[in-house]
């Protein structure tokens, strides 16, 4: 059997006081529960478990509801050998002359049998009113419940029987008020009829059953498919079987074979390994109702992914905001300590402008008494020296007076200063030319020099 990628299957059954769920884990043809809660009303269902969220979109999750049998009718029909994929439209064919209602009126799903009649195969078909599957579905979805697939919990039942010769099978299910009754008629290793029965509870529904039961057999006989007397099999809990089996026997004068039936935990298994399987054709849920629901499953996505977007801008944003403010608080105490240094720095700048005054004015007193005492040693005997000044911090002006025949000694005098030495370096960077003004008697000298840069440093 070819199953679908599913991670979980919810097999939900809606009782009138009471909701009974299953989850199942599906894989590899098989599944396994998960989970099973029986949720009186009015509490919700498990969110977490029924609801399908992004995750959905690679661990497909199936919504399963059980219909109530009561409100489905039955009907087998025998077809001839097709592929699987023209089943469908062969049982359309017969949906005017099966259904007891209009088709446009009606929901409708089939179930081939694995038995059976020569070229022909059996197929059950199941039929409901739409408008009660409606009302059933618009239960479900206030209880936050989208159902992806609607199923029959006795159908299941009736498949998983081991059938062993000609007869009939009854299949009880109490309820409140009344009973619900299969009765499944399979003669030559085929399904013959289906007959779903409403009936009274107690000892007055198993006789009304005895007495449908003989009008089917007549009908049987009529058709031709009941050859012989059937052997009687009551698929029941203990809790009514006695009672039902006792009716019976009492009315066909033949054994009624009693057989246990199946959990609704094995059931709701085999509802959920029918709903993993490709291509299920059991579905009761209009067409429009699994496009409506794939649509508010789309929708949910976009909502909660702007939503998603959203909240991640937002955060961003706070982030931003919390980090601008931490920069501004870790600015505001840097200003503090800034501000509180500034008189600090302020006064260290004055210091060190006058302890640079103070050296450059040391420095400027010795490059003078250098200059001095270079220009005294240099001063032919010649020439007179009448005065030296020292501006700027670098400039050096000498002025004196000499024979009208001393141009040669104050030129000799220039270059002197201009090789004048301290410690081994030239004291003076530039000596300009003398400047000499000769009158009768006397020649008038002036002598304008540089010191090196690193003099007055």
């Amino acid at each position: 059997m070819k199953t679908t990628r599913l991670q979980a299957c919810n097999v939900l059954r809606v009782g009138p006081d009471a909701r009974h769920l299953w989850q199942f884990a599906t894989g590899n043809s098989q599944v396994s529960l998960n989970s099973e809660q029986r949720l009186v009303s009015p509490n919700p269902l498990p969110a977490r478990l029924v609801t399908k969220d992004w995750r959905a979109l690679w661990q497909k999750k199936l919504n399963v509801a059980w219909l109530p049998a009561e409100q489905v009718f039955l009907r087998v029909v025998h077809l001839p050998k097709c592929e699987p994929a023209e089943l469908r439209s062969m049982v359309e064919l017969q949906l005017e002359k099966l259904s007891p209602l209009p088709v446009n009126q009606i929901a409708w799903g089939f179930e081939p049998v694995p038995h059976s009649a020569g070229e022909l195969q059996t197929v059950i078909v199941i039929i409901a009113e739409r408008n009660l599957v409606e009302d059933f579905l618009g239960k479900l979805e206030s209880d936050d419940y989208l159902a992806d697939l609607l199923d029959l919990p006795f159908l299941r039942q009736l498949l998983a029987t081991s059938i062993d010769g000609d007869g009939a099978w009854i299949y009880l299910q109490p309820a409140e008020s009344k009973t619900v009754c299969l009765v499944a008629w399979w003669y030559g290793g085929t399904l013959r009829q289906l007959n779903l029965l409403n009936l009274p509870i107690g000892e007055a529904g198993a006789t009304a059953l005895a007495d449908q039961l003989t009008n089917i057999a007549w009908g049987g006989e009529l058709e031709g498919w009941m050859t012989s007397r059937p052997c009687w099999h009551l698929v029941a809990e203990d809790s009514v079987a006695s009672l039902w089996e006792r009716v019976l026997r009492a009315w066909a004068n033949e054994p009624i074979e009693l057989i246990p039936p199946l959990t609704p935990a094995a059931l709701a298994a085999l509802t959920a390994q029918g709903a993993a399987r490709a291509g299920n054709t059991t579905n009761l849920l209009p067409a429009e109702f699994t496009a409506r629901y794939q649509q508010q499953f789309i929708d949910g996505l976009w909502m909660g992914g702007l939503l998603a977007l959203a909240a991640i801008y937002i955060l961003g944003v706070l982030i931003y905001f919390g980090a601008l403010s931490a920069l501004k608080y870790q600015t505001g105490k840097v200003q503090d300590q800034v501000a509180a240094l500034s008189g600090a720095y302020t006064n260290a700048l004055q210091l060190k402008d006058r302890v640079r005054i103070l050296q450059e004015q040391v420095n400027l007193k010795f490059a003078a008494l250098d200059c001095l005492k270079a220009a005294a040693e240099k001063l032919p005997p010649e020439l007179t020296l009448q005065s030296f000044a020292f501006s700027k911090g670098d400039r050096v002006s000498l002025r004196g007076n000499g024979p009208n025949d001393s141009q040669p000694k104050i030129s000799e005098y220039s270059d002197a200063l201009s090789k004048a030495t301290v410690n081994g370096a030239l004291l003076f960077g530039r000596v300009n030319t003398p400047t000499i003004n000769v009158n009768a008697n006397l020649a008038n000298w002036a002598i304008e020099c540089t010191l090196q840069s690193s003099q007055n440093e």
